[in-house]
């Protein structure tokens, strides 16, 4: 009898090597960072925040870099970060949507604030809303421009822009409004203390924008007007086949943009205890740091992707690290390399943007 051969058992394989799966885990990690607009401005801010913080440690910045200077600066990110979210509703509803109004819209609505405050002596509770109520007829303007009549959005509302600047220019011949019914507005947006714990920061936060964030959260989130909005978006084609009103919509978007802008129009004035014709376009204007902190916070400008946390977290982004540029430089240098950081984020988030729509597309 022949004795059966065994077979030997067979040879185990080694583990892989541990610095390989560190290496897919780092890569991943980063993948998860790229991809993920919320999660990359969220280290960014901590980056930012951290470094000037050691400068300022180390007297390397004209000032201490700390939480009172940080909670000061809350004070430009609340009417940026509004309009900035008006922004985001209108690029969100596709075909090249944007609105370069809004800073006219700013101006001109202040206008009419200070008119019913400083001279007609209307109550605040009634000229707030009111002023509101303007910035989205002004919106509305855009809307039929650009849903109804066919017009591009960066025409319609380039044409607005002059429009509506050239208004608030003539309506007080070009002279601010400071009576003393507009000086005493400044309480609206004065410094306000919780505890010794927490530093002072500014009271429109609380009043202005954190009710402008949740509403604009659930809207978009939450509303059937939300589903819409970002299927128009993404297929305006696609959406008349499911019954959706794209023009209606998009009409919307506008005015929400509108109302949004006269928000800001409010705080303004009351940061400035004055109306100023110039308040929404003067230097720079506001139109385009709101649209970069729209774009930076991840929102596409040929519509359907954006999200409200992104852009409230590129707001601090932007806000923080210009209060750290003008710390580093003595005189108005710091301006000067303000809008060079900006341009060079506005670049930066828009390659962003078209990397991370090339990789979803091939995913898909």
């Amino acid at each position: 009898m022949t004795t059966p051969t065994v077979a030997p058992p067979p040879t185990p394989r080694a583990p892989a090597p541990a610095r390989a799966g560190a290496r897919g885990g780092l890569g991943r990690l980063l993948r998860l960072i790229l991809v993920e607009r919320v999660a990359l401005l969220t280290v960014l801010l901590v980056v930012v925040v951290t470094w000037f913080w050691i400068l300022g440690d180390n007297g390397y910045l004209i000032a201490r870099y700390d939480s009172d200077y940080l909670a000061a600066a809350l004070d430009t990110l609340v009417p940026l970060s509004i309009l900035a979210l008006a922004e985001l509703i209108v690029m969100v509803s596709g075909r090249g949507g944007i609105d370069l109004s809004v800073g006219s819209i700013v101006s001109l609505a202040g206008m009419c604030f200070g008119f019913m405050v400083g001279h007609w002596g209307w109550p605040v509770a009634v000229a707030v809303p009111a002023t509101i109520l303007i910035g989205g007829l002004l919106g509305a303007v855009n809307g039929t421009l650009v849903a109804y009549l066919g017009f591009p959005a960066l025409i319609a509302t380039l044409a607005t822009f002059y429009a509506f600047g050239s208004l608030a220019l003539v309506s007080n011949q070009n002279a601010p409004i400071s009576t003393k019914p507009v000086q005493d507005l400044h309480a609206l947006t004065s410094a306000v203390d919780l505890s010794p714990q927490i530093p002072s920061f500014p009271l429109q936060v609380i009043t202005f924008l954190v009710p402008v964030v949740l509403v604009v959260w659930l809207v978009l989130n939450r509303t059937t007007y939300g589903r819409k909005l970002y299927a128009i978006g993404t297929n305006d084609v696609a959406a008349r086949f499911a019954n959706i009103n794209v023009r209606q919509t998009r009409f919307r978007a506008y005015v929400a943009s509108g109302l949004l802008a006269g928000v800001a129009a409010v705080v303004i004035v009351a940061q400035f205890a004055s109306a100023r014709p110039d308040a929404g376009s003067v230097g720079n204007g506001m139109a385009l740091p709101a649209i970069t902190i729209a774009v930076l916070g991840g929102v596409v400008v040929a519509g359907g992707i954006g999200r409200v946390a992104g852009v409230v977290i590129a707001g601090l982004l932007v806000v923080w690290l210009n209060a750290g540029i003008l710390l580093f430089f003595e005189g108005s240098d710091g301006s000067q390399f303000q809008l060079f950081a900006l341009g060079a984020l506005l670049v930066s988030s828009a390659l962003l943007n078209a990397w991370t729509l090339r990789r979803g597309r091939s995913a898909g």
